[in-house]
């Protein structure tokens, strides 16, 4: 597994208003470290997950960083296992690990893995370069080479099949975002479908570089994915992108910070604690926290078993409604 770690030094702790972030706070059971699991350099999970690793760190004063990953399927594996403390994943993957169907480890429920914070909706969608005339869904052809980005991320999990849905047959690829959108700066790839937060890094960079086409459903499609799969409709607004003249339509599916279920509860409280507690920070870290707001809580729904330290910062500061028995340990 390829590996980018992004550390912050141990800093002298900030005084927030962070309630665990005080100097009496008793952090004997604490970790010395951690790791986020992210997704592929050039995708937004990076990006976002390699800030709010560094904001925590730098704020509690505990080295910490993101680590570059195949995305939500592994990351659940990687956090259920400990190897990551931390990570990041939609709610889709999440389930299909939770039931035990995640590809990395077939047959493994993934129970060690709980929700921390809600972040942000991830919508799909996909890109051409505009010299290829691929405007639209039904504009690509049959055969065409499509990347999905990294292999088990959630674009190459649902977006084969979407398409599929769609009637489309192809040639499927897999890689980082930065290569892949390389490789459809080349000519080597005809499309990449994908799954992200917006802006995507990746296509705000080809937007640079070259004239694309950012591909949208009709209504009649954005319906039919909806009907088929766990999604909702989604409008990337037209101010997202250079190459958007107009609203885009898309559909999208929450994502969630997980942590390994055994950590501290006092540790993850004070880590959900100052993502949560100043959201202007966390828009400074990526656009699309946004949405990584404490009523969002409830798009957990009940798919992941909540940390007990996550789960008591949303109860006391969201007036979160959560059953024991969704509670890690909890009866």
């Amino acid at each position: 597994m390829s590996r980018y770690i992004t550390t912050a030094a141990a800093a002298t702790l900030a005084l927030t208003g962070s309630a665990f972030a005080q100097a009496d706070q008793d952090r004997s059971d604490w970790p010395s470290s951690f790791t986020v699991g992210t997704a592929s350099q050039g995708g937004t999970y990076f990006a976002y997950g390699s800030g709010w690793a560094n904001l925590v760190a730098e704020e509690l004063g505990v080295t910490g960083g993101g680590e570059v990953t195949g995305g939500p399927m592994q990351n659940m594996a990687l956090v259920h296992t400990g190897d990551t403390q931390f990570g990041m994943t939609t709610m889709g993957p999440a389930a299909e690990s939770i039931a035990g169907t995640n590809p990395i480890a077939p047959g493994l429920q993934m129970t060690n893995a709980c929700a921390m914070f809600p972040m942000y909706q991830t919508p799909f969608g996909a890109v051409a370069i505009a010299s290829s005339g691929i405007e639209s869904f039904s504009d690509i052809p049959d055969g065409a080479r499509i990347a999905f980005g990294p292999a088990g991320g959630t674009g190459d999990t649902y977006m084969p099949l979407m398409l599929e849905a769609l009637g489309k047959t192809f040639e499927r690829r897999n890689g980082g975002y930065s290569d892949i959108a390389g490789q459809l700066q080349d000519g080597l790839i005809d499309v990449i479908a994908y799954a992200a937060g917006v802006p995507t890094p990746f296509v705000t960079q080809l937007e640079v570089q070259t004239n694309v086409n950012i591909i949208e459903f009709t209504e009649e499609e954005q319906a039919q994915i909806v009907d088929a799969f766990p999604v909702a409709p989604f409008t990337i607004s037209a101010d997202t992108y250079e190459s958007l003249d107009a609203d885009a339509r898309s559909v999208s599916m929450w994502n969630f910070a997980i942590a390994n279920c055994d950590l501290p509860a006092s540790f993850v409280n004070a880590v959900v604690d100052v993502v949560m507690s100043d959201n202007a920070r966390m828009v400074n870290v990526h656009r699309a926290a946004g949405s990584t707001l404490p009523e969002h809580w409830d798009k957990n729904a009940s798919v992941l078993p909540w940390h007990p330290g996550a789960a008591q910062w949303f109860i006391d500061n969201a007036g979160a409604d959560i059953p024991a028995d969704q509670i890690h340990g909890g009866s």
